[in-house]
């Protein structure tokens, strides 16, 4: 029998959560379709691309079941999606090859962890309503974990400490030296 951790040894926590992909007709001839993560399935069973629903040429799939997984370090950047108006979280695809060209990479419940992959350009990220007894999960985690760090400033040197310092040695190879050898004016 496997010994459960308690809450103090537990860094992380794990889901499922199913992604609905939905396909569009693309508006270009370079894409023939539009593909766009539209709602996350708190607590779904495995699935790989079954439709969902199709209606005048729109497709809605049940992409995949991936594990919403919440780091105990991370809570702060929970806290900033649940603090929204609507509780979100975010679907990231990645390119795949084959008959459907994306691929579920994960979901994350952090807004800076989803800006990562958003840098890229790769992969489709998406910003999706939080269901709420996913919210209340996540809410659950980030109250039992979340520790508030207080902002510290740091005091500035002043200009006696800079003048306790040891000068920095002259170096024939150093470009910081000023120019020598010029003769009158400015370069």
């Amino acid at each position: 029998m496997t010994p459960v951790p308690d809450r103090q040894t537990r860094t992380r926590i794990s889901t499922p959560v199913g992604v609905v992909v939905r396909r569009t007709p693309g508006v270009t001839r370079w894409a023939a379709w539009s593909w766009r993560p539209v709602a996350i399935l708190a607590g779904a069973g495995p699935a790989e691309w079954k439709v969902l629903r199709e209606e005048g040429g729109v497709t809605d799939y049940h992409a995949a079941t991936v594990p919403l997984t919440l780091h105990r370090g991370e809570t702060a950047a929970y806290r900033v999606a649940l603090s929204e108006p609507q509780p979100s979280v975010y679907a990231v695809l990645r390119p795949a090859k084959g008959e459907i060209p994306w691929s579920v990479h994960l979901v994350t419940a952090s807004p800076h962890e989803a800006a990562l992959f958003a840098q890229s350009g790769e992969e489709i990220v998406e910003k999706l309503t939080m269901p709420p007894a996913l919210a209340a999960w996540v809410g659950a985690w980030v109250a039992e974990h979340h520790v508030d760090t207080p902002f510290v400033k740091r005091k500035r040197r002043g200009i006696e400490d800079e003048a306790t310092e040891a000068p920095r040695a002259p170096r024939p190879d150093d470009p910081w030296q000023p120019p020598t050898g010029r003769q009158g004016g400015t370069a």
